[in-house]
């Protein structure tokens, strides 16, 4: 029987990114910055490695392939590999103005590639980071010829709807929206098995080589919605309480499906007890606290803020002890 196993994350040192990861989540990784850590990903740019358990050192993507069985029977486990990736993201600075394509134009133009929906929850705004806020649609609808002249012209700015944010808040990003994370905010984001981004806009930087990152405005005409997009209002979340645990619902879609779980063991000496059940492997990221996870009565990994663990479909019964707040993502 697979039990659950804890995962080390592959890293990205975009040019935006801070140093929050390795300070408040434990992210001993040898580069800087560290934008982003691939906590949960069988992606070729960016493959994550078992850390715990007999199969420890192997990848999640090489495990996976010798027992397919782990990911379950839910018709996103077809795809090769796991179907979701999921991440940390310490936004230093404002990410580029960017949109992702959707299934069937990753399909047809990126080589049979999964288009990029994706959800965010805001981890944290500090308090010193100014006005906290994202990059969220168009304020109103344009022609393509009207986006394509503000994109060259830099004035792109001036048309896309900016969106106040603070700790707990959720997004949804649909394929096809322009969307930015600005400065200061850390988010935790669940998204499609997907690294295809087309920059619309990146406030002329360059990368280390000294040359301008560079803009994939005729990809971005292709498949950005040019309607004016409502602003996002935050879904109605209600905590459901049982003993030693409270959980909510935080975004559910074709893709995943992402819980909120508040774990305190405190005063219950076996713990939570938790079958795995066969429709879909599990994900947990620990965003506060820390704990153990067992299985028949055997230890099988500690756990602190910042650390992920994967559960296979049809693992068996396990328990958590501590007091812990999750993200549990399922297909």
């Amino acid at each position: 029987m697979n039990k659950p196993f804890l995962l080390s994350p592959a890293g990205k040192d975009y040019l935006w990114g801070g140093d929050r990861l390795k300070t408040e989540y434990g992210k001993d990784l040898p580069m800087s910055p560290l934008a982003e850590t691939w906590e949960c990903s069988t992606h070729p740019d960016g493959l994550c490695v078992v850390r715990s358990g007999p199969d420890a050192g192997k990848t999640l993507l090489q495990l996976l392939e010798e027992a397919p069985g782990m990911l379950g029977t839910h018709p996103a486990a077809t795809h090769r590999g796991l179907p979701v990736l999921i991440k940390f993201i310490d936004a230093k600075q404002d990410l580029s103005v960017q949109v992702h394509p959707d299934d069937a134009y990753a399909k047809d133009h990126e080589g049979g590639s999964l288009g990029k929906t994706e959800m965010w929850y805001v981890l944290d705004v500090p308090k010193d980071c100014g006005k906290a806020e994202i990059i969220f649609g168009l304020r109103e609808s344009m022609t393509r010829e009207e986006l394509l002249a503000c994109a060259e012209d830099g004035s792109i700015l001036n048309y896309l709807q900016r969106v106040p944010v603070k700790k707990g808040d959720v997004f949804f990003v649909r394929a096809g929206t322009v969307h930015a994370i600005c400065g200061g905010i850390t988010v935790a984001e669940i998204q499609e098995s997907s690294n295809l981004t087309y920059r619309i806009y990146d406030y002329d930087r360059v990368g280390p080589d000294g040359k301008k990152r560079p803009l994939h405005i005729a990809q971005a005409l292709d498949v950005i919605d040019l309607k004016g997009t409502p602003a996002p209002r935050q879904p109605l979340r209600l905590l459901k309480y049982s003993p030693g645990a409270a959980r909510e619902l935080l975004s559910r879609c074709r893709y995943f499906q992402t819980e909120r779980i508040l774990l305190n063991t405190e005063g219950i000496p076996g713990g939570i007890r938790h079958a795995s059940g066969s429709n879909s492997f599990e994900v947990y990221l620990a965003i506060s606290g820390e704990g153990r996870i067992e299985c028949e009565e055997e230890s099988l990994f500690t756990f602190r803020k910042g650390d992920c663990f994967f559960v296979p479909a049809s693992s068996g019964t396990f328990s958590f002890f501590g007091k812990a707040e999750f993200l549990r993502v399922v297909c």
